[in-house]
C-alpha cells in the first residue's frame, strides 16, 4: 500500500441509493483513488412522464475519471448493474465481479455494444484486489441471487466495509452459506466505516429462510388441478430453482415467458447456478398441445408492469399463454411500495378470468420471503464488523433512521452514525469523520435513446399537456402594415372538444384578435412582445372561463 500522505485524506460518499430505492452506486475515494461499488438503475417516479428508467449522475466519476481504478458489483440485480451500459459509455474501467454477477452484465453489455471494450475481471469470495493506495476482499453473504458478496476496502485510513444487499439464510437453497466467521474476522481487526443495507430497517425479528418456499410452492403445485402460473422476479435465481423442484416433484414441464425471465434462466443454467434436468422445460407453443396438469409456467410480472408477461395474460393479449377458468397463479413477491395499484389491477382481471390467485398479504409467508435481512439480523452485522462509525445505506429514509436506532441501540456512538443524502460525503482524517461538502448528485432520465435530454423543464411540459392540453394560435400578419392577413386559427388537442365549445373558441379568437389590434396601435411588433401578450390575454380567459391553464402556442408568420 502506498504511503499515507499528510493532505490526502478518505472520502465516502453515495450517487445513488440513499433516500431511495434503487440506483444504487456508492464511492470510496482516498487521495487520488476511486472505487465505485455498484452501478444500478431505478424505474421512473409517477410523475416522470415518458421515463424508462433512471441512473445515477456520475459528473463527479467523468471529471475525476483518471482517479477511478475501479467497478466492484456486489450482485447481478439490477438496482446495483442496470446502470453500467450508460455509466461505461463515459467511465471505460475495469468491472469486477463474481461469475454469475458478470454473466448477467455482459448479456446487457452485448445489448449495448460494449462488450469488446469492457475490461471484466472475475473475483470470488477470496479474492484480492489492489485499487492503487486500496486493496478490495470480498465475503460470502445470502441475498436473493446467487454469488453475492460483501466489499472490504482496507484503505490507508483505515478499514470500510460495504454489506451490499445481505441477509442470515442458515438454511439457503444453493448451500452457499453466509461466511460469518470471515465478517467476525473483518470485525476483529478493526473497522473504521460500515456502510450495510437498511431495505428492512422497520421489519422486527428475522427474516425468514428461501428454503421455506420450496415446501408451500410443492403443496399448491399438488393441489392445482390445472395449469400453475409462477409469477416471481427474474433475477430471483433461488426462487426459479425451487419452481423447477415443484415441477418435476410433480411430473410438470416448465414453460418460460417473459424477456428477462429467459434470459436469466439461460444464463444461470449455462454457468450451473440453475438445475434444469434435459426435457424439463418446454417452448410456450407446446403448452395447449398437453395435459392442463402437466403444465407450470414461469414468468415475469410480479410488480404488474404494464408490459410484462403476466399483465399481458392478465388483459388475454398474450400471444402464446391464455388464462383459462381453474388455472391457478401464484405472485411470488411483494409489491415494491408505489407498484401496489398495478399488482391489484392485475389479480382483479386474473380473478375475472376465472383463476385461483395466490398473492399478498395473506401468503406472504408462504410463497414470498424479502432477500434482505431484518431488524435482528442488521443488529448481527452491526456485531460481527463492530465498526467505529456507521452509514446507513440503501433505502429510503425513514429507514436509514430505524438503522441509524439500531446501531445505537448495539452501542455505536449517536455522533458515530451519519444518515446522510445523495452527494454528502463523509470525510476521514487521522481516524475522525465529519460532514464534508457535497458532490453534484441527482437523477439522469432515460427516455428511448436520449440519456439525460429530459429534464424538469420538459417533465413539466409533459406534465402540463397531460392534465390540461394544448391550444395552437396561428397568425398571418402583413409585413408592409402589420395587419391580420389569415387567422386567428385556433387549434386545440386534450382542452376542450371543439364541436361542443365552439362559443368558448369563437371568444377566444377574438380576445386574440383584439390583443393583436391593439398592439399595432401602440406599435409593438417585437415577436416576442407579441407571443407573450397573446398569451397572457389567452391564458387569463380561458382560466375564468374554465379553471384550466392549458399550453399556449403561438405561431406569428409574416407575409
Amino acid at each position: 500500500m502506498s504511503k499515507k500522505n499528510i493532505q490526502d485524506k478518505l472520502l465516502i460518499f453515495a450517487l445513488g441509493g440513499v433516500g431511495e430505492i434503487g440506483k444504487n452506486m456508492y464511492v470510496i475515494q482516498y487521495g487520488n483513488d476511486i472505487v465505485v461499488v455498484d452501478a444500478g438503475l431505478k424505474f421512473p417516479e409517477e410523475d416522470m412522464l415518458g421515463i424508462d428508467i433512471v441512473i445515477p449522475d456520475i459528473t463527479y466519476l467523468t471529471e475525476n475519471r483518471d482517479k477511478v481504478r475501479g467497478i466492484l458489483i456486489t450482485h447481478g440485480h439490477e438496482d446495483h448493474i442496470g446502470g453500467l451500459p450508460y455509466v461505461l459509455k463515459h467511465l471505460n474501467v475495469p468491472i469486477y465481479g463474481t461469475k454469475l454477477t458478470l454473466g448477467l452484465i455482459e448479456g446487457k453489455l452485448k445489448e449495448a455494444g460494449l462488450l469488446g471494450e469492457t475490461k471484466r475481471i472475475l473475483i470470488n469470495a477470496d479474492s484480492e484486489v489492489q485499487l492503487g493506495s486500496m486493496k478490495a476482499s470480498f465475503f460470502r453473504t445470502n441475498h436473493s441471487i446467487p454469488d453475492s458478496v460483501g466489499v472490504c476496502l482496507d484503505t490507508p485510513e483505515g478499514t470500510v466495509v460495504h454489506t451490499g444487499d445481505f441477509k442470515f439464510d442458515h438454511t439457503p437453497v444453493n448451500n452457499q452459506y453466509a461466511d460469518l466467521q470471515r465478517m467476525a474476522g473483518i470485525g476483529a481487526r478493526g473497522v473504521l466505516a460500515l456502510l450495510s443495507d437498511s431495505t428492512n430497517a422497520e421489519r422486527a425479528g428475522f427474516t425468514p429462510s428461501e428454503s421455506m418456499i420450496g415446501v408451500e410452492l410443492e403443496d399448491i403445485f399438488r393441489k392445482a388441478t390445472q395449469r400453475v402460473v409462477v409469477a416471481t422476479f427474474a433475477s430471483n435465481v433461488h426462487r426459479i430453482q425451487q419452481v423447477v423442484n415443484a415441477a418435476i416433484a410433480t411430473k410438470r414441464k416448465i414453460a418460460v415467458v417473459g424477456r428477462s425471465m429467459v434470459n436469466v434462466v439461460s444464463v444461470a443454467s449455462e454457468l450451473g447456478y440453475l438445475n434444469i434436468p434435459e426435457g424439463t422445460i418446454i417452448e410456450p407453443e407446446e403448452i395447449n398441445k398437453m395435459a392442463a396438469d402437466r403444465v407450470a409456467v414461469l414468468s415475469t410480472g410480479s410488480q404488474g408492469e404494464p408490459m410484462s408477461a403476466l399483465t399481458r395474460m392478465a388483459r388475454s393479449t398474450h400471444r402464446k399463454v391464455d388464462i383459462m377458468p381453474g388455472d391457478t397463479v401464484i405472485i411470488a413477491a411483494t409489491p415494491i411500495p408505489g407498484n401496489e395499484r398495478y399488482v391489484g389491477r392485475t389479480v382483479d382481471e386474473l380473478f375475472r378470468l376465472g383463476a385461483n390467485v395466490i398473492y399478498g398479504p395473506g401468503s406472504v409467508s408462504g410463497v414470498h420471503v424479502s432477500g434482505h435481512g431484518s431488524q435482528e439480523e442488521l443488529k448481527l452485522m452491526l456485531n460481527l464488523i463492530r465498526p467505529k462509525y456507521f452509514i446507513p445505506i440503501h433505502g429510503e429514509y425513514r429507514m436509514l433512521r430505524q438503522h441509524a436506532l439500531l446501531g445505537e441501540s448495539v452501542g455505536i456512538e449517536r455522533e458515530n452514525i451519519f444518515v446522510i443524502d445523495n452527494g454528502d460525503t463523509v470525510e476521514f482524517t487521522g481516524g475522525v469523520a465529519r460532514k464534508g461538502s457535497k458532490v453534484p448528485a441527482g437523477n439522469v432520465l432515460i427516455d428511448g435513446l436520449g440519456v439525460g435530454d429530459v429534464g424538469n423543464i420538459v417533465l413539466r411540459d409533459r406534465k402540463l399537456l397531460s392534465q390540461d392540453g394544448i391550444l395552437v394560435v396561428v397568425v398571418t400578419l402583413s409585413k408592409q402594415d402589420g395587419a391580420i392577413l389569415s387567422g386567428p386559427d385556433i387549434i386545440s388537442r386534450g382542452f376542450v372538444y371543439v364541436r361542443e365549445s365552439e362559443g368558448l373558441l369563437e371568444e377566444a379568437n377574438r380576445i386574440v384578435t383584439s390583443t393583436l389590434h391593439k398592439l399595432m396601435n401602440d406599435k409593438v411588433n417585437e415577436w416576442a412582445s407579441l407571443k407573450t401578450n397573446v398569451k397572457d390575454a389567452l391564458g387569463r380567459f380561458l382560466y375564468e372561463q374554465t379553471r384550466r391553464r392549458p399550453m399556449i402556442l403561438p405561431i406569428i408568420m409574416e407575409v
